[in-house]
């Protein structure tokens, strides 16, 4: 303990290191701060946007409510879905900056609403967002480099490497203790700030630990990579260089690498494509004769077919089942553009077990439930929930039932997905033996070379 309290004296005499945990914990309380400035005002524009559609809903039932024309009822009937953010999600934004966490959909073909939303500017999402996650993955590591670059090379070149091998208790506890400090402090500074932003938010607190394994495990990863570049007996100088050389390759260059790689071997349709192509199906749909569109919506569902037939002029029923025909025929293009999604995530999660930015990035926004397959499973909740919009309208349209202003109050209402995020244990697992091969290794080079 008193060799510990002794290390710490040192510690905090040294300016550029108080300099760089103090800049490291504002950095951290900044990013948590406007994680939760995030989280909170995309709440506040749910929350707006679901007394909008109340109000929405009055006026439509005060418009078309005296005609009780249940195809005025579900064409001009948008529905507000949304999808609220995690209590987690103030750590790692993931794709909610750039995908949807708001849609209206209402009974007509579900598939041109969804995938509208793909549409955004790359330019706007190349930044990124500035949350916890980005410090973790991308700044962390710098500060490692700049408090443990000089450990033993330091000592060595100031002369007082030889006094400091004759002191009693000396030997490797010395540098394993003054490596330990640093790196804990490290981890506080950037650990607290999560741990008070999920207090604040009320988190979970399994979703707290494992993001507090997260950062521990990343802080290792690098802090073992220290050790092992000093063993090797470099300058300071070239302990940096080395150390930013390994940044730049195993945060900067090789995650790139790797994202190209998956997306050339694995080619994504753009949703656009799919909104052009069920856009083309039903405008091209009323060229369609109504008797062959009917027999063709029957096909998929027989429950509506004993209903009356079609006159000569226009009928709801005819108009919305050659929308649903429209969902039905671009259904092999969304399972692929889904199952290419879904494959690219999991090539990158598997790259994630060799390059521990990767993984880490990874496992924050499946932490927060923010990534690509919490979108997927808000996208599930919306099908689901289309469904059950015209399973509601379609009585009324195809059995010709009035539907009163009174009915406008019971159709469904969308229920927000439950939280689909996780801990990634066999991330963890891995990243852990990898930093005890690191460390190990690191401590048996030192231990020599000290000796």
């Amino acid at each position: 303990m008193t060799m510990l309290r002794f290390e710490w004296l040192l510690l905090i005499r040294s300016r550029l290191t108080l300099a760089a945990l103090i800049v490291l914990s504002v950095l951290s309380i900044f990013a948590v701060a406007r994680g939760l400035h995030e989280v909170a005002r995309q709440n506040a524009v749910i929350a707006h946007l679901e007394t909008l559609q109340k109000n929405d809903m009055s006026d439509l039932a005060k418009a078309y409510g005296p005609e009780g024309d249940a195809g005025y009822a579900a064409y001009y009937s948008f529905h507000h879905t949304y999808d609220p953010p995690s209590r987690l999600a103030f750590a790692a934004l993931g794709q909610r900056d750039v995908l949807p966490y708001n849609l209206r959909v209402r009974a007509l073909g579900l598939q041109a609403q969804l995938y509208e939303g793909d549409i955004f500017n790359p330019e706007l999402a190349l930044p990124g967002r500035f949350d916890l996650s980005f410090v973790l993955v991308y700044l962390t590591p710098l500060f490692l480099v700049v408090l443990l670059h000089d450990l033993v090379s330091g000592e060595a070149e100031s002369g007082r490497l030889t006094l400091l091998r004759a002191a009693p208790k000396a030997g490797i506890a010395l540098w394993l203790r003054r490596a330990g400090l640093r790196s804990a402090l490290v981890f506080a500074a950037v650990a607290v700030p999560f741990v008070a932003g999920a207090v604040i938010a009320q988190a979970p607190v399994a979703g707290v630990m494992g993001g507090v394994a997260l950062i521990a495990l990343y802080v290792m990863f690098w802090t073992a990579l220290c050790l092992l570049t000093a063993a090797f007996g470099f300058g300071s100088r070239i302990n940096a260089l080395v150390l930013l050389s390994q940044w730049v390759i195993l945060v900067l260059v090789a995650p790139t690498l790797a994202h190209i790689a998956i997306s050339r071997s694995v080619p994504v349709p753009q949703g656009v494509d799919i909104v052009l192509k069920h856009r083309q199906l039903v405008h091209g749909a009323w060229e369609v004769p109504k008797d062959l569109t009917m027999q063709r919506f029957f096909h998929s569902h027989p429950e509506w077919k004993a209903t009356a037939p079609l006159g000569k002029t226009f009928e709801w029923k005819w108009y919305f089942a050659f929308h649903h025909l429209g969902d039905e025929s671009v259904a092999a293009d969304v399972a692929t553009y889904r199952g290419r999604i879904l494959q690219r995530q999991a090539l990158a999660e598997g790259v994630g077990y060799l390059l521990p930015s990767v993984g880490v990035q990874a496992a924050m926004e499946r932490l927060g439930d923010t990534d690509i397959r919490g979108y997927l499973s808000y996208q599930d909740q919306i099908k689901t929930f289309h469904t059950a919009l015209r399973r509601f309208y379609y009585p009324y349209i195809f059995n010709r039932t009035p539907f009163p202003e009174a009915n406008y109050a019971l159709a469904p209402r969308f229920e927000a997905r439950p939280y689909s995020g996780g801990i990634r244990g066999l991330y963890m697992l891995t990243w852990a033996a990898l930093s005890a091969g690191l460390g190990g290794a690191g401590v048996w080079l030192l231990r020599k070379r000290i000796a």
